[in-house]
């Protein structure tokens, strides 16, 4: 009765007796192994081992997903952005209609709990021709990303292969950052000058200088995309509106004609030239005094009193105005009558005074006319493609949207029509791959775990079997049916341990040689990346361990009941 009770009581005995079951069945002294025993040493070493390679392929598989998930996601959103805000209604970020620069819309998103920086990007394709070093000229469609000198560069940071990053400074920079994919493709290196054509009304060329080469590994993305200054990408995408006075090279009845030429908005304009918005986009007029003629362009609607960058009307939005300038001084006889010097077919005859050609000097009998031209700005400036915003934690994106359209939509005082959108939607394909892989890993872990059991559930039954005169000696002893499973489950949990841990650590030294020398390559056109990425996540490698050792005991709780079906009297043995 005493040694029934101590059993049942006490778990340091179930593990002595569990450790001296152990040191006999696979301790170095041979003479201490029985021939029952050598006959089930290797069905036990196959369960260690099996364990043990379940361990290095579950550890493999969560470094390699999560590596994977984590890399390319970091990748795609240092591209672009965790959460975009774009025009309502347009389907893709790279051309979506433009929207009015707000900064009180700036300053909610940015109170915005969660959201840690906003900034404002635009795009714009581009045709890029091959350098001027080689023969055959070859042209690369790409799309430039417009962003301004508080960009934040710190992911090109970790990727910059030659050159440095740009600066913009000045708002017309001509600085390119470019991807080693097109530097290859083009032939091109730190310090050249690339040729852009841009599809427009007339077909249009820029050069840029190349500052920097970036190289990400992800295919889709370095094979497509620039970095210029957002200031160009206004420009080139025609926004807003952009007005100048000319005058014109011929004469109307003697006198020179001025004439607005405006580019922009919806293509109905409406001229102010101090009188109010009216349809004439000139007039005629022989200069007798100094002056200065201002023109406030703009486009409308249906009247000419609708107010100008207005965002609500019923037929659409007004595009903010532009303003230019005409300078006129006289010297000579101002009164005297416009006799303009021309040439036989009627041209007039300037005589440019800068590079440009917005100032020249006309000759008109006793008196001079010089002539300078100041077009508009442009209010271009005033619009970008989309805001980017980054939040501080990616596993709370879809919550942080809602917050963020919360705040936008929601709000009274932002007249604009905006949708918002998160990486996941704009990379929809993408990251539905990447939850793919969940998937994919919880399969791989599950059969893994269950060729463990199986192994195990294996070594359990044979151990049992040889050790059949042991049990009915035990239960002569008045040891108890649970008290012997416990003995076997301690003893088998001991191989279970044991495979675990060298699993662990083969496991642990695979990943590390594979993040350190990226052992295993990757075709990046299809993987998106060049190489096996490995992220280890300590949380899921416990939680690993401890789900396997408990499902593992659990699920050897059946073959252990094979110990109630042998009798005593039948299982001892005198030898």
């Amino acid at each position: 009765m005493y040694f029934r009770i101590l059993m049942r009581n006490s778990w340091s005995f179930t593990y002595f007796i569990a450790r001296k079951l152990q040191k006999q069945t696979v301790g170095s002294d041979v003479q201490a192994v029985t021939s029952d025993n050598r006959e089930a040493q290797p069905i036990k070493r196959i369960a260690t081992i099996s364990i043990a390679l379940a361990m290095i392929v579950n550890i493999v598989t969560i470094a390699v997903v999560d590596g994977f998930q984590q890399e390319v996601s970091r990748k795609v959103i240092g591209f672009g952005s965790h959460i975009s805000i774009q025009k309502e209604g347009e389907g893709s970020i790279m051309e979506s209609s433009p929207l009015t620069i707000d900064k009180n819309f700036i300053e909610i998103l940015k109170s915005v709990k969660g959201v840690t920086a906003v900034q404002s990007v635009a795009y714009k394709p581009a045709l890029l021709q091959s350098s001027s070093r080689e023969e055959q000229k070859e042209i690369l469609g790409i799309v430039l990303k417009g962003v301004d000198k508080n960009y934040n560069w710190s992911f090109f940071k970790d990727y910059l292969k030659a050159g440095k990053l740009p600066t913009f400074k000045e708002p017309a920079s001509n600085e390119i950052l470019i991807s080693q994919r097109i530097a290859n493709d083009l032939h091109y290196k730190v310090g050249d000058t690339v040729n852009a054509f841009f599809v427009k009304q007339q077909p249009i060329q820029r050069q840029f200088r190349v500052v920097g080469i970036y190289e990400t590994g992800l295919e889709d993305f370095d094979k497509e995309l620039a970095f210029c200054s957002i200031n160009q990408v206004q420009q080139l995408n025609d926004w807003g509106m952009t007005a100048e006075i000319v005058v014109d090279d011929t004469l109307a009845n003697g006198e020179l004609i001025v004439r607005a030429v405006v580019n922009g908005g919806n293509g109905n304009f409406r001229y102010n030239w101090g009188n109010g918005f009216e349809n004439y986009a000139g007039f005629t007029i022989c200069p007798t005094k100094d002056t200065v003629i201002r023109l406030v362009a703009a486009d409308y609607w249906m009247s000419m009193s609708e107010p100008v960058g207005a965002l609500d009307l019923p037929e659409g939005e007004t595009a903010i105005p532009d303003t230019a300038y005409l300078s006129i001084k006289i010297s000579g006889n101002k009164q005297q009558a416009c006799q303009f010097q021309t040439l036989s077919d009627g041209t007039l005859v300037k005589k440019y005074l800068d590079k440009e050609g917005y100032h020249f000097r006309l000759n008109a009998g006793s008196k001079q006319v010089d002539i300078e031209s100041f077009p508009g700005k442009g209010s271009y400036q005033q619009y970008i493609g989309s805001y980017e915003v980054s939040v501080n934690d990616f596993t709370e994106l879809d919550d942080l949207k809602k917050r963020v359209q919360k705040a936008v939509i929601l709000n009274p005082d932002f007249k604009q029509q905006v949708q918002v959108k998160s990486i996941k939607d704009n990379q929809h394909d993408l990251f539905v791959w990447l939850g793919f892989l969940d998937l994919n890993m919880l399969i791989v872990i599950t059969l893994m775990l269950i060729i463990g059991i199986i192994n195990m559930g294996s070594a359990l039954l044979v151990i049992i079997l040889v050790r059949s005169n042991f049990i009915g000696i035990m239960k002569a002893l008045g040891a108890t049916n649970w008290a012997l499973r416990k003995i076997f489950l301690a003893h088998v949990g001991q191989m279970i341990l044991k495979g675990m841990f060298w699993g662990n650590l083969i496991g642990f030294g695979m990943c590390w040689l594979q993040d350190a020398f990226s052992i295993i390559p990757l075709d990046p056109k299809i993987y998106y990346l060049n190489a096996v990425p490995i992220e280890l996540n300590w949380w899921f490698v416990i939680g690993l361990n401890l789900i396997t050792i408990i499902v593992c005991l659990l699920a050897l709780l059946i073959p252990s009941m094979l110990i109630s079906r042998i009798s005593p009297a039948k299982s001892i043995k005198f030898r």
